[in-house]
């Protein structure tokens, strides 16, 4: 029985094929909305927890407090080398790095540009190294010894920050000082990343001779250690060394997991929000079903009399209405998915070639495809509820009278 109703459905579909293409409009545009926008989501989400796995679950962070306008924007809190010397003495840390950040001017192939400098200490520079999985595509990166010598992105090579590609061995000039490439670093998948020059702390002093205090350092902590207790405890002694109290405190501790977590708090703000404009599209999409069903149940008067007279249970005619909206409502679905998966795969494209960034990837698991299909379904279902229930109302009588 539940068959003769589906084939009786599409029969239906089929009869009215322009009325049903534009009545999935607003139910296709919505779903593949969601579809990308969730594809998106997962896919950045599974990105950063990705970069979180190769920085590791051993290090955290201390920064000046205030940095609205980001490391090396010049605050007047500053972090100095004997604050990192006070750290070193806290029980459970291993090792200790840390960086400082300037823009400086760099003149290659007689063309000037302004890029973001960091400066680090090469005897402590696999701390670093480990913080962005540093990997060298051409040259090596830097080791302790190497003076007037940078590493730089991956977009000196292949993007077009110079007319001419910077290859290692080459020489740039920063700030007035000549220094050799030694290495270029693969892709980190984020633009601003790999545009960035590294060079020794050393050398960084000697370009940036006005630049006092340390933007960031990183910490390190023994294997058999708990992160979050080493990081409280170096916490109060940083707090206890520089005079402060946690109303005053100024500087900011960040933990791997309070990062991620803020991440994800922001990316689910901006989801949700964008996920409710898509809400929007299907109540039209919907509104439209449920148009196009009502005009189907006049259309339909004397057909529906006519079951009736031959035996058609009120609940019969209700099936088949219903199965014909949740119909329209996954065929629109179908159509949403597919060109959800569309949209998301040239998201990710133009996301590499034209932005290098490897952040935004399209995920496409199996259950927001199928999720995906039954929201549609169930909403094209719900929507024929009212007209379906309209035509289990007319009387056979009455229906065979009407013209």
């Amino acid at each position: 029985m539940i068959s003769d109703f589906f084939i009786l459905a599409v029969r239906n579909v089929q009869k009215r094929k322009l009325r049903s293409w534009l009545t999935m409009v607003g139910i296709f545009i919505s779903i593949a909305t969601i579809f990308v926008l969730v594809s998106v989501s997962l896919g950045l989400e599974a990105a950063v927890n990705e970069q979180f796995r190769l920085l590791g679950t051993d290090k955290f962070f201390i920064q000046p407090r205030g940095q609205a306008a980001g490391p090396g924007s010049g605050g007047t809190i500053k972090i100095l080398q004997a604050d990192i010397d006070v750290i070193e003495k806290v029980n459970g840390i291993k090792a200790v790095s840390y960086s400082s950040f300037g823009n400086g001017e760099v003149i290659y192939n007689k063309q000037k540009r302004f890029f973001a400098i960091i400066g680090y200490p090469l005897d402590k520079a696999e701390v670093f190294d480990e913080i962005s999985a540093y990997k060298s595509s051409e040259g090596r990166l830097l080791k302790e010894g190497d003076e007037r010598a940078v590493m730089i992105g991956s977009l000196y090579k292949e993007g077009d920050l110079f007319t001419k590609p910077v290859h290692a061995g080459d020489k740039l000039e920063i700030n007035g000082i000549l220094f050799t490439v030694k290495g270029i670093l693969q892709p980190i998948g984020n633009p601003g990343d790999d545009r960035l020059i590294y060079m020794s702390d050393k050398d960084f002093k000697q370009a940036f001779p006005d630049k006092t205090g340390i933007d960031q350092i990183i910490i390190q902590v023994n294997p058999d250690v708990s992160l979050s207790d080493v990081a409280d405890r170096t916490e109060r002694r940083l707090r206890s060394f520089r005079e402060v109290t946690e109303k005053t405190q100024d500087f900011s501790v960040l933990k791997p997991e309070e990062l991620l977590e803020s991440f994800g708090t922001i990316l689910n703000i901006i989801t949700s929000f964008l996920l409710g404009v898509a809400a929007i599209s299907l109540l039209v999409g919907g509104i439209g079903i449920a148009n196009t069903m009502y005009t189907s149940v006049l259309e339909r008067t004397k057909e529906i009399g006519t079951m009736k007279a031959v035996g058609a249970k009120n609940k019969d005619i209700l099936f088949i209405f219903l199965i014909e909206s949740g119909l329209i409502g996954l065929l629109g679905g179908i159509i949403g998915v597919l060109l959800g998966i569309g949209i998301s795969k040239l998201i990710e494209y133009i996301a590499v070639n034209q932005l290098q960034t490897t952040l935004l990837k399209a995920a496409l698991p199996w259950y927001l495809m199928v999720g995906c299909l039954l929201f549609a379904f169930l909403a094209g279902t719900i929507s024929g509820v009212l007209p379906a229930w309209r035509a289990t109302k007319i009387k056979p009588v009455d229906a065979l009278r009407y013209e």
